[in-house]
């Protein structure tokens, strides 16, 4: 391991909370420049694929056929996941959509019960209310740049199955993920993904290669952003079997959305950008609840 567990599971997520905020704007600018959700979907996940090809080398133990199906329902998580997150981002703001994806450890806390059948602690209700705090600051900030009330709700709503979806992912990567190893359970969970997003090309509304080189420079390296981080973070929960701390300082990426929204979106040519500093004020201190709630949650 690269680094002992307390300070691998603060380094890793947090730069690739910050990797992944830089890739929302990317792939949110190639969305500007005429690439659909459906394309985008299936670059980024052919080019992890490939991406996660490499890790295979890192070897690992023997794979047991009678468990293929642990990382097929990985596959299908991660999947889901990329088709909410995308729809979000595309739909709607990323200073929006980013914070609302770091529920997701707070949506694992509170389907715990139904699932394990434990009791909800109070904390969790603490939690609830900063979170609806968090998402009511952020359509203050969507009603201030008169974004419009259904890009909003297509960005919470996306965000939130994106929330579930990852969730769950990384619940499962956590469980069986040592019992596999990176080398082993990471490639086969992107080769399974690829496989998937071939099901994307229907939705396509032209071929890529009609895409803009501009557009499809970005969208490339939104992939590339996007398969970097995952490597990261993910990593980080197969190496280490834990999915609570790790989410905890992943997080931060709705705060570091918006900032980097604030302080670059310029350079992404980002509209958000040009909204004002009362707007961004607003979503900044949207996504500092939604943090709190996630940091609450997992006390």
């Amino acid at each position: 391991m690269p680094f002992p567990p307390h300070v691998g599971m603060i380094v890793l997520p947090a730069t690739a909370a910050l990797l992944f905020a830089l890739a929302a704007l990317a792939v949110k600018r190639a969305s500007q420049l005429g690439a659909d959700v459906w394309q985008t979907v299936f670059t980024v996940n052919i080019v992890a694929a490939m991406f996660y090809s490499a890790v295979w080398f890192l070897g690992g133990p023997p794979i047991q056929i009678d468990l293929w199906y642990q990382p097929s329902v990985i596959a299908l998580c991660l999947f889901g996941g990329m088709v909410s997150q995308f729809i979000a981002l595309h739909r709607g703001d990323v200073s929006i959509a980013v914070p609302v994806m770091g529920l997701k450890l707070l949506v694992v806390a509170l389907l715990n019960p139904w699932v394990v059948g434990d009791a909800i602690p109070p904390r969790l209700w603490i939690a609830v209310v900063l979170s609806l705090v968090g998402v009511t600051l952020l359509n203050r900030g969507a009603a201030a740049a008169s974004s419009g009330s259904r890009s909003f709700t297509i960005a919470v709503t996306a965000g939130f199955l994106a929330a579930l979806c990852f969730g769950a992912f990384d619940l499962f990567v956590a469980r069986w993920g040592i019992q596999w190893g990176v080398g082993r359970l990471l490639p086969c969970i992107f080769w399974i993904n690829g496989l998937l997003s071939l099901a994307c090309v229907a939705g396509f509304r032209a071929p890529i290669r009609s895409l803009s080189r501009n557009a499809i420079a970005w969208l490339t390296l939104g992939a590339l952003l996007v398969s970097v981080q995952g490597l990261l973070f993910i990593g980080c929960i197969a190496m280490y079997g834990k999915a609570v701390q790790p989410n905890v300082t992943y997080a931060i990426r709705g705060l570091l959305s918006v900032l980097l929204v604030w302080t670059l979106g310029r350079f992404f040519h980002n509209q958000e950008a040009r909204m004002g500093d009362g707007t961004l004020v607003y979503r900044l201190i949207g996504a500092a609840s939604l943090f709190s709630a996630v940091v609450i949650a997992a006390q």
